[in-house]
């Protein structure tokens, strides 16, 4: 039996890649850590940037990583056990982790910062200068 995808359309040609995406995207569904992604309007001629904020309570910088992978913003922590300790109760673990977010074309990473807990990724969009291309006709005899 074969799947029907929504990229199945003969008018839709070069989207092999997007379905994959969809796909991967689909499949991981983990919710740690909690994240927020919100708009920061545009002012005094900065312009609109997106925001992602997670909750990266216990994570030093040194414990954290963001890079861009492709087109993918890939956000990493894993935690370092420090010793031996004798818990007697043990209630937050030393939870790794890795978070990814798809970025659409063109999309660019401005900077991030930690505080309180909180890990702040900003992104912007710049306007794409639009190009027309004219196509020349080949006519065979």
């Amino acid at each position: 039996m074969s799947r029907i995808t929504p990229f199945a359309s003969p008018l839709l040609l070069g989207f092999d890649a997007m379905e994959k995406t969809l796909e991967r995207i689909s499949k991981a569904s983990d919710g740690y850590p909690p994240y927020n992604i919100e708009r920061i309007a545009a002012d005094s001629g900065a312009p609109e940037r997106l925001r992602i904020t997670l909750a990266v309570a216990g994570f030093s910088e040194e414990e954290l990583d963001v890079s861009t992978e492709e087109n993918q913003l890939v956000i990493r922590g894993r935690q370092v056990e420090q010793g031996e300790r004798d818990y007697l109760y043990r209630g937050i673990a030393a939870r790794q982790f890795q978070r990814t977010f798809v970025l659409a074309d063109g999309m660019q990473v401005l900077g991030a910062g930690l505080k309180n807990g909180l890990l702040s990724v900003d992104l912007i969009r710049p306007e794409p200068a639009r190009m027309v291309k004219k196509i020349n006709i080949s006519v065979s005899q």
